[in-house]
């Protein structure tokens, strides 16, 4: 599920500051005895890497593109291995379609940007009195002729400033589909990450699980959860979602304040960051005694997360994944075209190195379901004044089918 902020590097949400700066002895023995289960994770490798700009090149020579310009996020990490974050001064790459990766950053941060370079590359830093949008512009300029190709998410006045300082006539491309055909696809070494990753969620959340308490407001429980995932090895660069009561039939959550009662409906989304790859799981039981009105709405949720699997098969068009989940959920009475009370999100989207990338399992993406590609399957049933129920595991495509990284739930009684 969406979440109130995407994972940022080296920096966590204010939110989740704000839960870490206050955990204090209140929380400090609150993961006591959990070990890490990511000791073991390995890194991409800077061959990985190598290939990956490879492949990316020669998209860019069939296509006639120049080079591709990256700005600091997920994707220059993908290709390069640099793990930076976004401000007023700017890191980026030029990835040209042939020859050497230029990147360029402020002078005092070349140290930090040339440990994690892992791909050949010049590094053009640029002190506090110069431009970093001519330095791109120049190694631009030694390209053959050709578009400038832009990834999705890089700011418009980085590229707005390149392409007009580096004259000659180029024009500006998005660089989505040349990024897309790159990271869709996972190899075994970004799904064992994601493994990691997804093993340490579904651990934290059994164990705050265990530790719910009758009085408990939805902040105590996400610091639960944030100080398990990180004893169990998993970065936190959000705050989790803890949704109680009413407050779980929004998606996102309520500013009412909740707390932990009997009868309470009780709604984590949460995930982690293993080496640059993510999860995200949701689970939601109820504290206390089902009623049978909430025991209803979750079987049907579960009904959903099966027949999304059921659905995905090779070449299928990923929207059908949702048509097929909302069709079901339609046909027992709940609204239509994503109404309310209902489903009213996607039935899931994909991720990888971002918490949400595409495709997404909306019914307009027309994507033929393929090996390699990975996705959350989380169907909800919101009803507004009441509750609402979500279940939410990661899967991935293979030959023969889809692959969950972590086992559906198996009832409300046992929801972990």
């Amino acid at each position: 599920m969406t979440r109130l902020s995407r994972r940022t590097f080296f920096r966590l949400s204010a939110t989740a500051l704000t839960v870490l700066g206050a955990r204090g002895a209140q929380a400090a023995t609150t993961a006591a005895g959990l070990g890490s289960l990511t000791s073991g994770a390995v890194p991409i490798s800077a061959q990985e890497r190598a290939a990956r700009i490879a492949k990316v090149q020669g998209l860019m020579q069939k296509q006639g593109i120049a080079a591709l310009l990256v700005e600091a996020g997920a994707s220059l990490e993908y290709f390069t291995g640099i793990r930076w974050w976004r401000s007023e001064r700017t890191t980026a790459a030029l990835i040209p379609a042939s020859g050497r990766v230029v990147v360029v950053t402020p002078y005092f941060e070349e140290p930090s940007i040339r440990e994690t370079l892992q791909v050949p590359g010049d590094v053009q830093p640029w002190k506090e009195d110069e431009s970093p949008f001519e330095l791109l512009a120049g190694a631009l300029r030694k390209q053959p002729a050709g578009p400038l190709a832009v990834e999705a998410t890089t700011r418009f006045f980085i590229s707005d400033r390149v392409i007009k300082l580096a004259g000659g006539g180029r024009t500006l491309l998005p660089g989505d589909d040349l990024v897309r055909t790159c990271r869709i696809h996972k190899s075994p070494a970004e799904l064992a990450l994601m493994q990691a990753a997804n093993n340490v969620t579904i651990a934290a959340i059994r164990h705050v699980h265990g530790q719910l308490a009758e009085g408990m407001s939805a902040t105590d429980i996400v610091k639960m959860v944030v100080e398990a995932t990180e004893q169990l090895g998993g970065e936190v660069g959000f705050s989790p979602l803890v949704l109680l009561n009413e407050a779980s039939a929004f998606p996102h959550g309520s500013i009412t304040p909740q707390k932990v009662r009997k009868g309470s409906v009780v709604l984590i989304d949460t995930g982690c960051s293993v080496l640059g790859y993510e999860s995200d799981i949701s689970r939601t039981w109820v504290f206390g005694e089902p009623s049978a009105r909430q025991r209803e709405v979750w079987n049907m949720v579960k009904r959903g997360q099966e027949l999304a699997l059921e659905t995905a098969k090779l070449g299928t068009p990923v929207g059908q994944i949702d048509k097929a989940v909302r069709g079901f959920y339609e046909s027992k009475g709940w609204s239509k075209d994503y109404g309310l009370p209902g489903l009213s999100h996607r039935t899931g989207h994909g991720i990888g190195m971002d918490g949400h990338e595409p495709p997404y399992l909306v019914r307009n993406d027309t994507t033929p379901l393929e090996a390699g590609m990975c996705f959350s399957d989380e169907p909800g049933l919101y009803i507004p004044g009441e509750f609402g129920i979500r279940l939410e595991d990661c899967w991935y495509m293979t030959d023969s089918g889809p692959k969950l990284f972590t086992p559906l739930a198996k009832s409300l009684d046992d929801p972990v």
